[in-house]
């Protein structure tokens, strides 16, 4: 069986107070874009992982979906599986690969073996892999606050705007991102601020991240002034990653961009 794990977008993002567990406490909003990892899963004589494609730090022993898979195994008789990962959303960019596959085989292996698991089962399932892992199953744009793991709805559709994504060749680590942040709570929920006309997003919805990895990291800046240069109607820092992405009006092209970073049109 196959999945096509997709990759997310933060429309917003603010880190509100440091928790006790370690943790912090933030608001954002996660919206689904068309980058996709493709998963596999095959009866087999052991489990097994097998990635394939873009490079991933450690070894697949350590993968997440790995660890999906025993966690599901520890409350079913599942058999062994040999998991096949092709890699293609870019890691350490923002953007929810690891967390989205580890969901979408929670999902394959509820479908294939019938193991009866509501959408909220799932969730619980997907929490303990990681704080965004749960936001996968079902798929769709959440003002999500909390860990990142506590979900409500949100009007958001960008169906009508063109979305593209700009992935420099450097990887932010967690570490880096969380470095210098300063938790602060600026007294506007951004499940206000989502619903102002995106013309206004620009002057009104941040991305706390941006203002310690812009300082390591100039050259993420420097993507994020090209796109508003090209006429980027928004375009902000996805997550605490490194990769920058933007919404235009129309279609465009940015061959300049292209010739030192991997660029996804149309996500």
């Amino acid at each position: 069986m196959l999945a096509f794990a997709n990759a997310k977008i933060n429309l917003g993002l603010y880190v509100t107070e440091k928790r006790p567990d370690g943790y912090h406490n933030l608001e954002t909003v996660f919206y689904p874009v068309k980058i996709n990892d493709v998963i596999e899963i095959t009866d087999a004589e052991e489990t097994t992982c097998e990635i394939k494609g873009i490079d991933i730090p450690g070894s697949a022993e350590d993968n997440i979906c790995l660890k999906a898979f025993e966690l599901l195994k520890k409350d079913f008789d599942l058999p062994a599986q040999k998991i096949t990962l092709l890699k293609n959303i870019p890691v350490g960019a923002g953007l929810g690969g690891g967390s989205s596959d580890a969901a979408f085989l929670v999902k394959l292996l509820n479908d294939k073996f019938e193991l009866g698991l509501s959408v909220p089962q799932m969730e619980d399932y997907a929490r303990e892999l990681g704080a965004d892992c749960a936001f996968f199953v079902s798929n769709k744009p959440v003002f999500a606050e909390g860990k990142g793991d506590e979900f409500s709805d949100v009007e958001v559709d960008l169906s009508d705007y063109r979305i593209l994504l700009v992935k420099p060749p450097v990887h932010v680590s967690t570490a880096d991102a969380y470095s210098g942040i300063l938790p602060h709570n600026s007294g506007v929920s951004l499940k206000e601020l989502i619903r102002l006309p995106l013309k206004d997003w620009k002057s009104n919805l941040n991305n706390d991240f941006e203002s310690t990895v812009f300082l390591k990291y100039p050259e993420i800046a420097a993507v994020k002034d090209v796109l508003y240069h090209e006429g980027a109607i928004f375009a902000a820092m996805s997550g605490s990653g490194s990769s920058v992405f933007a919404i235009f009006e129309n279609e465009v092209r940015l061959p300049e961009l292209e010739k030192n970073n991997k660029v996804f049109y149309n996500i």
